[in-house]
């Protein structure tokens, strides 16, 4: 069977659905998904995690160079994506980036994105400064608006938790009851019949002791 398939079957049908670009537009957008977003923040979470900081730093690197690279794809999406080649050659860059024997992310970082970022340092403090300032402005000038819409949020979300597990609990909580009925009944009956059992008793008890208490006297 193996001999039939061959061990590089899978391999051969995957670079061939890459390589139709006009057969496999989903499939190709899902590898530069899973590629460029899913395993690398796998990756970071599990750098975190193991407190690794040699790998800390790798993602640090790439994340920072997948950053620059997602403001530059939405400027000029309408300028290259009309090419039918064109999320092959971003798949490729995101696996470029990543691979420990090209390390394209430490190589774009250091040669490009760092000089850049050390020459107009100065001024990117300040509209950083700015923006996290107005930001906290219009929160705070909107806040009960904010506030309403997390209420409304929270009720939807809440809504939905209802109708996912509402439909199994009315039944169980209807066979509960009715479980717990029968159960109630009977305890209260076998309580009451103590109940009279232990008055019966105390009564038969009196009775003992006027007998007891009457026959010498006689």
């Amino acid at each position: 069977m193996a001999s039939l398939f061959g061990s590089n079957l899978p391999t051969e049908v995957g670079l061939k659905l890459l390589l139709a670009p006009l057969d496999s537009n989903i499939v190709i957008r899902t590898a530069c998904c899973s590629v460029g977003i899913a395993l690398p923040v796998y990756s970071t979470f599990k750098a975190i995690e193991t407190k690794d900081q040699n790998e800390q730093q790798k993602w640090l690197l790439y994340w920072a160079v997948y950053g620059s690279f997602s403001v530059v794809e939405v400027f000029a999406d309408k300028l290259i994506s009309w090419s039918p080649l064109y999320y092959h050659m971003k798949l490729a860059f995101l696996i470029w980036l990543q691979l420990p024997t090209t390390n394209g992310a430490k190589q774009l970082y250091t040669n490009h994105l760092r000089p850049f970022f050390l020459r107009h340092q100065a001024r990117l403090d300040q509209i950083t400064g700015w923006f996290y300032s107005e930001a906290g402005k219009f929160i705070s000038a909107h806040q009960a608006e904010f506030q309403f819409m997390k209420t409304v949020v929270m009720k939807i979300l809440t809504s939905v938790k209802q109708l996912v597990n509402g439909s199994d609990q009315p039944a169980t909580t209807q066979e509960r009851r009715a479980i717990a009925g029968p159960r109630d009944h009977v305890e209260s009956s076998d309580s009451v019949d103590a109940t009279h059992g232990s008055a019966a008793a105390n009564a038969d008890d009196d009775d003992d002791d006027e007998y007891v208490s009457v026959s010498p006297s006689s």
